[in-house]
């Protein structure tokens, strides 16, 4: 079995179909589908049980002889705009945190998403050199609740047999309508495009770059989730990966 947070989402849904195109339907999704139109990214899956995040730790107790070999931990508030570091430290951190020692306990590997929102401004450099890690300023709360979690993985001396952190950039690609105003640049272009016949540009904030010419990093969901399924044909060292 294997146990993915945050199933119904953006990278989530991609990832469970690229599982279920390689023949694996034994998933565990774990989400929150509640007031959202995730339930539509849901119907398109095949899993052997849906589970509500805050139901998860209950269900473990009365599911405990079920063997879940990867805990692959997606699930997160990823909204950069949320204040309320309160209820991203629980979410983000302590939810991670009791994912991780689950996967101590029983001896499973951990794949977890971390953010290119933990490097801050950038003015570090994007290397994913575990020494430079302690040195990151991200720029939000959001940002901070990643960074907060990857200190935490490295100062760990009990660990899962493998873990991997994962640095996504600005993923783009289907099925992420759902997070409305947090979607990608690229989806809402697309759509601006579509009803408008052109696309808004943003004002730049640097002397450098003239309005329209600031550059980002993207990556299509489809390689992200390649990457985030390397560990399953190629043997990878534990770490933080950009």
């Amino acid at each position: 079995m294997i146990l993915i947070t945050g199933g119904a989402g953006f990278i989530g849904t991609n990832l469970v179909l690229e599982l279920n195109n390689r023949g694996e339907e034994k998933i565990l999704i774990v989400d929150n589908i509640e007031n959202t139109k995730k339930e539509n990214n849901l119907k398109r899956l095949k899993y052997s049980e849906y589970v509500n995040k805050n139901d998860f730790w209950e269900w473990l107790k009365i599911n405990r002889r079920i063997k879940i070999e990867r805990i692959i931990h997606l699930g997160a508030c990823s909204d950069t705009t949320v204040t309320d570091t309160n209820y991203l430290h629980e979410n983000n951190v302590v939810y991670s945190q009791k994912l991780w020692k689950l996967a101590v306990e029983r001896n499973i590997q951990f794949i977890y998403a971390s953010s290119a929102a933990t490097y801050g401004n950038g003015s570090l450099g994007f290397s994913d050199d575990h020494d430079m890690i302690p040195k990151l300023k991200p720029l939000n709360p959001y940002g901070q609740s990643k960074q907060d979690f990857d200190l935490w993985c490295l100062m760990q001396t009990e660990t899962p047999p493998l873990w991997i952190g994962l640095k996504y950039f600005n993923v783009f690609g289907p099925y992420e309508a759902h997070k409305g105003r947090m979607a990608s640049m690229v989806w809402h272009g697309y759509n601006q495009i579509k009803e408008t016949g052109k696309i808004q540009l943003f004002k730049s904030h640097r002397e450098d770059y003239i309005d329209g010419e600031q550059v980002r990093d993207f990556i299509y969901v489809k390689d992200a989730v390649e990457m985030t399924l390397a560990q399953f044909n190629h043997s990878m060292d534990s770490g933080i990966y950009n």
